[in-house]
């Protein structure tokens, strides 16, 4: 017999959707404000300055923006309640727009990687930079780093693998200022070819960032399963639960951040239909108590003492 249990009240015990929302408005909007002084700045510097590389970061930068203005779409989306046509509810519009995201930065490593090899045909034409560069990328580049500290801390609080591609995405800009802030001052030094080719650096970091995002993001999609150690967990919480005398079949997909799983579990076949529907009940309602579980489906199968082993069994799914 086939039990699906309804969705009554579940508590998460680490951070309700209201919270994990909540935050991720809030250090979305942080990210917002920093990256629109920082592209303005650095944009501007980058022209004045006559550096490719200073200007290659601030539409990196730019992007942030656009990315920002993404995650909270989903943010927003995310939050709806489960209806006719979305069952699950709406937690994979984070999934969706992780891979936005990734084609984001793909497509926005790509094209400073264009822009950098065009440079680099023709060496000669390549300017020397104003110094003023320099203070410009190392202001920009204590930023990114402090954003994305604060970007980290605020997902890792309420697990949320959207907010962390995002601090991440702000942790590639860090990076890229660094490499740029070399290049700078490479030319500066008499090199001025490593301007170009510190933008073509960071075209590629961006670019590689991107298809990582994306192709996680793919996979997820296409309802992946959570890995290994978080599986042996929740199979270890239904085990552990009084009546369960054996769990097999378990299988999981996520939902956004959350999780959906399906499991057989064993219970004594003498027990009446009642009886073994309470044991599954308790099992999800343990379950969903500990771990990040949307939704568990159990499978109740009739499970035999050793010394009645010569006594007929009901078929399984009766």
């Amino acid at each position: 017999m086939a039990f699906t249990i309804s969705q009554d009240d579940p508590e998460d015990l680490s951070h309700s959707p209201a919270e994990r929302a909540a935050a991720a408005s809030r250090s979305t909007w942080v990210s917002v404000a920093v990256n629109l002084v920082l592209s303005s700045a650095q944009i501007a510097a980058g022209v004045l300055t006559k550096s490719q590389g200073l200007v290659a970061d601030g539409m990196h930068s730019l992007s942030d923006l656009v990315a920002d203005f993404v995650v909270l779409l989903a943010n927003h989306q995310g939050r709806k309640d489960a209806d006719a046509d979305h069952p699950y509810g709406h937690q994979r519009y984070e999934t969706a727009a992780s891979l936005v995201l990734g084609g984001l930065l793909l497509a926005v490593g790509l094209g400073m990687l264009w822009s950098a090899f065009l440079k680099l045909e023709q060496p000669a034409a390549v300017d020397t930079v104003h110094g003023a560069a320099l203070w410009v990328v190392g202001a920009a580049l204590v930023g990114k780093e402090l954003l994305f500290r604060y970007m980290l801390a605020v997902a890792k609080r309420v697990k949320s693998s959207l907010l962390v591609a995002n601090a991440w995405h702000a942790r590639s800009d860090a990076a890229s200022s660094l490499v740029v802030g070399l290049g700078i001052a490479g030319n500066l030094a008499g090199y001025p070819i490593l301007d170009p080719i510190a933008a073509a650096i960071v075209g590629f970091m961006v670019a590689r960032m991107g298809w990582g995002f994306g192709w996680d993001a793919l996979h997820d999609l296409m309802d992946r399963a959570i890995d290994a150690e978080e599986a042996a967990a929740i199979r270890a919480t239904v085990e552990a639960t009084p009546g369960v005398q054996g769990v097999h079949d378990i299988r999981t997909r996520k939902m956004g951040d959350m999780v959906v799983v399906d499991a057989h579990i064993e219970v004594d076949a003498a027990l009446s239909v009642e009886a073994g529907h309470d044991i599954a009940v308790e099992a999800r309602r343990r379950v969903m108590e500990r771990h990040r579980v949307l939704n568990v489906m159990t499978h109740v199968d009739p499970w035999r003492r050793p010394d009645r082993d010569h006594e007929q069994v009901a078929p399984h799914g009766a």
